[in-house]
């Protein structure tokens, strides 16, 4: 070995040198992350404490101003790992006289001395790496790329008992921002129970002197959350699937809610047109007539007529087992729905709505006449004023549900609204053309006729016939006079047989009269029902103009007034009879 910085070699070997290179071990570079002369020069200069040159004698040093640190490997066997980086002072860069890149004068080699004596040897010689800011001494080749540690001061022999420290990022924290391993440091100051409580898992105090194993306790902490994280995730699971499950056979096998008895109490409920089983079921669990809604729903199904419940108002009772309510409701009389039968006129509906809802008699005429337009008439539904109800022909006979509490205008809305769906089927518009009528509003009128004037509905077709016959303009029977009794009855709003004498009847001026005006009268007498309309649209041939009901379940028609008179003639005898 030559002298410090410059050899006989071919390559010099300190790593401040310019030419530095291999030193050894397979030829390895600079260390990791540090190239040549990095960090060389602040400006300032630093003494050696102690020359070596001059402790051996040797001639007078050209790096005599230069002081070198105390070899800290002199009293150590080699290969005894002695941290060369703890409390070392700095070492000299370039321009304060350290490492210089140019030749130098060898020593003459007889000067040097033998490795073993030699105070700039190997045991003898200064350590230029044992300052601060020197380049690390060089290092095997399988721990070249791995960060300068902090070793300990004695080697110790491993024993396979002892526990462990941990040293993978994950467990380590080493993955950790650098500004919170400043906050680590900053919080040191606590004492040990707090430093215990807040870095148990911080495996860094292990190299502070902070419990050796604490980076196993961080390991535990997280296994430990995810456990339970995991448990608690696999109950809630299990909890959600046994709920859907248990649901899932009750719905299927288990039978469902109900009640026991015939209930007690009275409650009104209503069932909408068209209306099925789980819908009526609902309703009547919201009313509280039912417990569930598969209870009524089997009940219906168990029973032979339980298909046959119709809309309507119902009477019932709270809380009443499924089979009850569904045999209570096919009872007719818990039905309390506002039946209009047919032929029925305005103003009789009128009365029934009053009475239904409790009120003041003439209630129901007054909201008619003053909400008639709002109530959803056809457009071709006459409006001249001489027609005595505009309703009058729509509203349309049937059961209706008139709760208590509702207004009358809601009634009517319904028999409105029911009565323009039977007229949808039946295109009264084409009819009314087929039948030589000005429009739809006649065919409604000649149906009103109709069901006025039939005593029996079998009968229907031939009394269909005999209007049309008599509105025929080569009529010589009655001249195109309808000449009906019923006509009369609605003008004085009565309902009887003998209207009186015809001379009598001829001098009541009213456009309904149909014994002193030809045609139809202005506009419907009644609230006709499908049969009358079906009728009307559909009427029997024959050459009939006459028709009287002879016996209570008999009528006879006749082509000719005297063929008439003794039909008449045999109803006299009748009579008394019926």
């Amino acid at each position: 070995m030559t002298e410090y910085g410059r050899g006989s070699g071919s390559e010099p070997w300190h790593p401040e040198d310019p030419l530095y290179g291999d030193q050894g071990w397979g030829g390895h570079q600079a260390a990791h992350g540090q190239g040549q002369g990095q960090g060389q020069y602040d400006g300032r200069q630093q003494p050696y404490p102690q020359d070596p040159y001059a402790q051996q004698g040797y001639p007078q040093d050209p790096y005599a101003q230069q002081q070198y640190p105390q070899d800290p490997y002199q009293q150590q066997p080699y290969g005894t790992p002695q941290d060369p980086y703890a409390q070392q002072p700095r070492q000299p860069r370039y321009d304060e006289g350290g490492w210089d890149t140019g030749q130098h004068a060898a020593m003459p080699y007889g000067a040097q001395q033998p490795y073993g004596n030699d105070a700039g040897g190997y045991h003898g010689q200064a350590d230029h790496y044992g300052t601060p800011d020197a380049y690390p001494p060089p290092q095997p080749p399988g721990r070249r790329d791995q960060a300068p540690a902090q070793q300990p001061q004695q080697e110790q022999d491993w024993d396979p008992d002892a526990p462990q420290e941990e040293t993978h990022p994950f467990f380590t924290g080493a993955d950790e921002p650098a500004d919170d391993r400043e906050s680590g440091r900053r919080t040191r100051s606590r004492s040990r129970e707090d430093d215990l409580d807040d870095y148990d898992d911080d495996p860094r105090d292990s190299r502070r002197g902070g419990g050796e194993r604490r980076g196993k306790g961080k390991k535990k902490s997280r296994n430990g959350c995810a456990c339970l994280g995991v448990a608690a995730v696999l109950v809630g699971g299990l909890g959600v699937v046994g709920y859907f499950g248990y649901s899932y056979f009750q719905s299927q096998f288990g039978e469902a809610p109900d009640y026991s008895g015939s209930g007690t109490g009275s409650v009104e409920v209503e069932i909408p047109e068209g209306a099925y089983g789980n819908e009526i079921a609902n309703i009547l669990k919201k009313a509280g007539v039912v417990k569930s809604a598969d209870a009524f729903i089997s009940a219906q199904n168990g029973n032979p007529k339980g298909k046959s419940l119709q809309a309507g108002v119902y009477l019932l009772k709270k809380e009443m087992s499924a089979e009850s309510a569904v045999e209570l409701m096919l009872d007719p009389k818990s039905q309390n729905a506002l039946v209009i039968p047919e032929g029925t006129s305005a103003a009789g509906i009128y009365q029934k709505i009053d009475t239904r809802l409790g009120l003041k008699a003439g209630t129901t005429a007054e909201v008619a006449k003053t909400k008639a337009e709002s109530l959803g008439l056809p457009d071709w539904a006459d409006d001249d004023p001489k027609i005595k109800d505009p309703l009058e022909g729509f509203l349309f006979p049937a059961a209706y549900a008139v709760p208590k509490g509702s207004k009358p205008e809601d009634a009517l809305k319904k028999m409105v609204t029911r009565a323009n769906q039977e007229y949808g089927k039946l295109d009264l518009q084409e009819n009314a053309k087929k039948l030589n009528l000005k429009s739809p509003l006649d065919v409604i009128t000649v149906a009103s006729l109709v069901q006025k004037e039939g005593k029996y509905k079998h009968d229907f077709d031939k009394v269909a016939r005999v209007v049309y016959n008599r509105l025929k303009p080569n009529n010589t029977q009655t001249v195109g006079r309808l000449e009906f009794d019923s006509t009369i009855n609605y003008i004085r709003a009565e309902s009887t047989l003998d209207v009186g004498a015809v001379d009598d009847l001829r001098k009541i001026d009213d456009p309904y009269n149909t014994y002193s005006i030809k045609g139809l009268p202005l506009g419907p007498i009644s609230n006709p029902g499908a049969d009358a309309l079906h009728s009307a649209i559909n009427p029997a041939d024959g050459p009939w103009y006459y028709f009287v009901s002879v016996t209570e379940d008999k009528t006879v028609f006749a082509v000719t007034n005297e063929e008439h008179n003794r039909n008449r003639e045999k109803y006299e005898e009748n009579k008394g009879d019926q």
